[in-house]
């Protein structure tokens, strides 16, 4: 772990491997060692410097608790590839994705590809609504028991396939109950990002090399909505994932790492 002053703000930075540059943008509420279970031993063993970060708003990096927009995450994202040496291969995931959709946009010189996973353009009504009762919650100081919340976030997360195995499903819900439902003053920010003007015709200007991944049985951000993205985006090559929900790259790794170690080489 190394703290490091970046856009005024700190973040949480860890890198493993060598060879060229790959930094992961985590989604919305979670840390950036969640790549570390699957993608990033993948991408080291496929000859890859590999960083993960917490982004603003993921305590140990800077909670940024009076608020924070979609472009100081890209602005985090850019100045940690020019410290580490970019350009680089940039793959985010959901709250992920759009940031690296935006630096593909806005900072095209630091991205060598990008890859985006259960992503959109748009605002989606149910996410919204998730997001704004969460942040009601945590206004009112209301916290819903762990194991609510864990029953909740595996119906929303994760695919009907994971599910059918009761084994499976315990486990699930036990890592997400053990996980707690609080929220902190920084997550509470990153949810207010959920609302957002539509971007579909901005990306017809992405020039970056583009992978765009669907998860087939994704309710958070239907594969649709990542489908669109990958359709504006000139020459994004589209791939959709079955038997996975929200967190594909946690339910079906070999296939997604398969994807991402694919296309990166083909650069």
């Amino acid at each position: 772990m190394a703290i490091v002053p970046l856009n005024g703000i700190e973040l949480n930075v860890q890198t493993e491997g060598a060879g060229e540059l790959a930094v992961l943008v985590m989604g919305t509420g979670s840390p950036g060692r969640v790549w570390r279970s699957h993608q990033v031993p993948a991408l080291v063993k496929a000859g890859y410097r590999v960083a993960y970060f917490d982004n603003r708003g993921i305590r140990p990096s800077s909670e940024c608790a009076a608020g924070f927009t979609i472009d100081d995450m890209v602005a985090d994202t850019a100045a940690l590839i020019s410290h580490l040496g970019g350009p680089a291969h940039v793959i985010g995931t959901s709250l992920g994705a759009r940031v690296t959709q935006e630096l593909a946009l806005a900072h095209p010189s630091l991205v060598r590809s990008a890859v985006m996973m259960a992503t959109t353009s748009r605002p989606e009504p149910v996410q919204q609504a998730w997001s704004r009762s969460l942040m009601e919650m945590y206004d009112k100081g209301v916290e819903v028991t762990p194991s609510f919340y864990a029953a909740a976030s595996v119906t929303r997360n994760l695919s009907p396939a994971t599910l059918a195995d009761p084994a499976a499903a315990r486990d699930w819900l036990q890592l997400y109950e053990f996980g707690g439902s609080s929220l902190g003053p920084g997550e509470r920010a990153q949810l207010a990002l959920s609302d957002f003007e539509p971007r579909l015709e901005a990306y017809r200007a992405i020039t970056v090399r583009s992978l765009v991944i669907g998860f087939a049985d994704d309710h958070v951000l239907p594969p649709r909505l990542s489908r669109e993205v990958a359709d504006a985006i000139p020459g994004a090559r589209y791939a959709e994932v079955a038997g996975c929900g929200h967190i594909g790259y946690l339910e079906r790794p070999d296939e997604i790492n398969r994807l991402l170690v694919e296309f990166l080489a083909a650069a």
